[in-house]
């Protein structure tokens, strides 16, 4: 009988492309994979490991598939992904019932590493983190429909407060055509939407062909493959957004039109603290750049409160700007000190209170300005890709151009009971109402249309 090997994987997305490729790898060597982890005979927890918050989730899923090993109800425990490769030996030392830890370097080990902890081994590995395996034959573990496009790794940005460079090493892009034939066959094989995804992928390329940023050639020939349907980007950096990759984003048509854009802050002196340049007045006018150059775009950006430093008058700032430009989307983190970064080190630590405070008011008036975005989508049709059925909402859900998978938010529509939609079809939907940051609306017959 077959070994049952499942996985658990936490954190972005660019971790999940390197467990589906793990587990691609584990079916080749004739393993079972198992969807319910805990009727398994071995379980692999990739880890995250980039902020407070994701170590303890982290730990958190070791201790408790450790607890299941000591009752006899599975047999072996594995930790890869960022947490290992971060703490290496430290979690062996903390956690000796895990059996298997092996850093992103040495990824390519698990399956080897799985057969000598059946066998009652210890197995720690930790090998280069810049070699760590960027592509691969890979199982989905999403809905069919779309896929993670990861286009490189590592990142050179060093931001004084991230630990992406300390955890993944330097940016290392993987070859254009590599990524293009990659994408070639998830549309053959049924996905209709690939996201792009890497730590910077504005600074996709640079590495490879002479200092050469390639991201908007890589998008124009992604959006070639006729299977496709929507190429999306995610992670892009205000600085490295040009004149280039906002004509391709408003002449492509499957390029939908939603950028990603983690500004952080736009306080200059905490920008400058951060490592990362910019003021208020640089980031107000790209997001009006943008705006005209690609009509319609809609515009996310993540946001960090309490950094080191941070006075009343830089979160006043903030906020006005927050207010001024209104996002369509926005996320907002308090800062977290990571060791090992310069950030952790520098004076004027904020308040855990008043991080959190800070915080919360921007999500207040976020909340207000998606309320008012959405109540705007109203008497809109959307194309819609669909998800699945809510059985207790008794609806239809999916996403439109405008939202991305596991961040943003769905929407839920009724559809006459004799209308047969799968998961992956892509629909008209009239929008009659907003719930939270959530729409409402209803099947668009073709009669209708």
């Amino acid at each position: 009988m077959a070994v049952k090997v499942g996985m658990v994987s936490l954190g972005c997305s660019k971790n999940q492309v390197d467990a589906e490729i793990m587990l691609a790898s584990l079916k080749k060597a004739g393993y079972e994979l198992c969807t319910d982890s805990g009727s398994c005979d071995v379980v692999v927890i990739n880890t995250c490991g980039f902020i407070e918050d994701a170590k303890k989730e982290a730990i958190e899923n070791i201790l408790e598939f450790c607890t299941l090993k000591k009752e006899g109800r599975i047999k072996a425990v594995v930790v890869t992904g960022c947490l290992a490769q971060r703490y290496q030996m430290e979690i062996a030392k903390e956690i000796p019932e895990a059996d298997v830890i092996l850093g992103i370097g040495s990824n390519d080990q698990l399956v080897d590493a799985i057969g000598r902890a059946l066998n009652g081994e210890k197995v720690y590995s930790f090998e280069d983190k810049e070699k760590a395996p960027m592509s691969g034959e890979r199982i989905l573990s999403n809905l069919p429909f779309f896929a993670y496009l990861k286009i490189g790794d590592g990142c050179s940005n060093n931001c004084s407060y991230c630990a992406i460079p300390l955890i993944r090493g330097r940016l290392r892009s993987r070859p254009m055509e590599e990524i293009v034939e990659e994408a070639r066959h998830f549309a053959q094989c049924g996905v209709t939407e690939v996201i792009v995804v890497a730590q910077d992928p504005t600074r996709y390329g640079e590495d490879l062909y002479e200092g050469r940023r390639m991201l908007p050639e890589l998008l124009r020939r992604l959006c070639a493959i006729e299977e496709l349907k929507w190429v999306r980007v995610l992670y892009c950096y205000p600085e490295r957004i040009t004149d280039e990759l906002l004509d391709v984003m408003a002449s492509e048509e499957k390029l939908v039109k939603y950028l990603d854009i983690p500004i952080q802050h736009v306080s200059a002196p905490v920008l400058k603290r951060m490592y990362r340049p910019g003021n208020r007045e640089s980031l107000t006018a790209l997001m009006k750049k943008i705006r005209e150059r690609v009509p319609g775009i809609v515009l996310r950006t993540t946001l960090i409160t309490g950094f080191p430093g941070e006075t009343e008058e830089d979160f006043t700032e903030l906020c006005e700007f927050v207010k001024e430009v209104k996002f369509e989307r926005l996320g907002c983190f308090t800062y977290s000190a990571e060791e090992g970064t310069p950030a952790a080190q520098f004076p004027d630590q904020v308040d855990e209170e008043v991080k959190q405070r800070r915080a919360d008011v921007i999500m207040l008036e976020q909340n207000r300005i998606a309320e008012e975005f959405n109540t705007a989508q109203i008497g809109k049709t959307l194309e819609v890709v669909v998800e699945g059925f809510d059985r207790y909402a008794e609806s239809f859900f999916g996403r439109s151009a405008m939202d991305a998978p596991d961040i943003d938010g769905k929407i839920f529509f009724t559809a006459p009971k004799d209308i047969k939609l799968r998961v992956g079809d892509y629909v008209p939907v009239l929008i009659e109402d907003v719930m939270d940051y959530d729409l409402l609306g209803v099947l668009v017959s073709e009669e209708e249309e």
